[in-house]
C-alpha cells in the first residue's frame, strides 16, 4: 500500500508539473511573457501559486519547461539503454544531440518566443546544468566503481559544453539600432553540439579504457 500511495503522489506531482508548464507556455504565447504572473499560471493550472513555487522559481523556467520538460532524464536514459559495445562518448554525444534536435511544429513558436525574450533565453541555457547529475549516474553505471568521481566531472564537463553550443546558437546579433536584441539562430543546433563536445572524447574515452582494465578513479 505504501509503494502504491508513494507510486500515485508522483504521479500527482508530474501532472501538476505538466499542467503548469503548460499553462505557462500557452499564456506567454497568447499574452506575451511580460503580461503573465505566476498567479495566472497557477490559476490556469488550477493550483494555488504556494504550489507553483513548489514547482518554479519563476514564470521564465515554467515557460522554458515546457519546452525542455524532462530533456535531462531523457539523455541519461538513451545513455544507460546503450549496449557495451557502444563507446561511451558515442553514446554521450548522440543522446544529447537527440534530444537537442527540431523541436516539433508543436513547439517552434515557443522556441521562437525563447530566443527573441532575453530572460527566456538565460532561463533556456540554464537547463544544460539539469542534464549534469542524471548523466552523471548514467556515467557512472557504464564506468562501474572505478569511476565516481570522474563520472562527475565528466558529466559536469559535458554540460558546460551543451551550454556553450546553447549560448553561440541563441547569441544576440545587432546589425543596426532597430535590429538590437535580434536573435538569428547560429546554425545548426546538433552540430554545434557536437562540435562543443568534440573535446571532451579523449576524456570519455579514457575513462571508459580505465573502467575496461580495472584502474581506479584518477581524477
Amino acid at each position: 500500500m505504501t509503494t502504491r500511495r508513494t507510486g500515485l503522489r508522483e504521479q500527482k506531482k508530474r501532472a501538476t508539473r505538466e499542467a503548469l508548464r503548460e499553462a505557462a507556455l500557452r499564456l506567454a504565447l497568447e499574452r506575451g511573457p511580460d503580461n503573465v504572473r505566476v498567479d495566472d499560471i497557477a490559476e490556469a493550472a488550477g493550483v494555488s501559486p504556494r504550489t507553483y513555487n513548489n514547482y518554479f522559481s519563476s514564470r521564465e523556467q515554467a515557460i522554458v519547461a515546457a519546452v525542455t520538460a524532462e530533456r535531462e532524464s531523457r539523455v541519461a536514459e538513451a545513455v544507460a539503454a546503450q549496449p557495451d559495445q557502444v563507446r561511451l562518448a558515442d553514446a554521450v554525444v548522440d543522446a544529447i544531440v537527440e534530444q537537442y534536435t527540431d523541436p516539433g511544429e508543436p513547439h517552434r513558436d515557443a522556441m521562437l518566443l525563447i530566443t527573441t525574450r532575453p530572460a527566456l533565453r538565460e532561463a533556456f541555457l540554464d537547463t544544460a546544468a539539469a542534464i549534469e547529475h542524471p548523466l552523471a549516474d548514467a556515467i557512472s553505471q557504464r564506468l562501474g566503481d572505478s569511476g565516481p568521481h570522474t563520472a562527475r566531472v565528466l558529466a559536469a564537463s559535458v554540460a558546460a559544453a551543451v551550454r556553450v553550443a546553447l549560448e553561440q546558437w541563441v547569441r544576440p546579433v545587432s546589425t543596426s539600432p532597430a535590429a538590437s536584441g535580434l536573435v538569428v539562430p547560429s546554425g545548426s543546433l546538433p552540430d554545434l553540439i557536437r562540435s562543443t563536445l568534440a573535446p571532451l572524447t579523449p576524456a570519455l574515452d579514457a575513462a571508459e579504457e580505465r573502467a575496461r582494465r580495472g584502474q581506479p578513479d584518477s581524477v
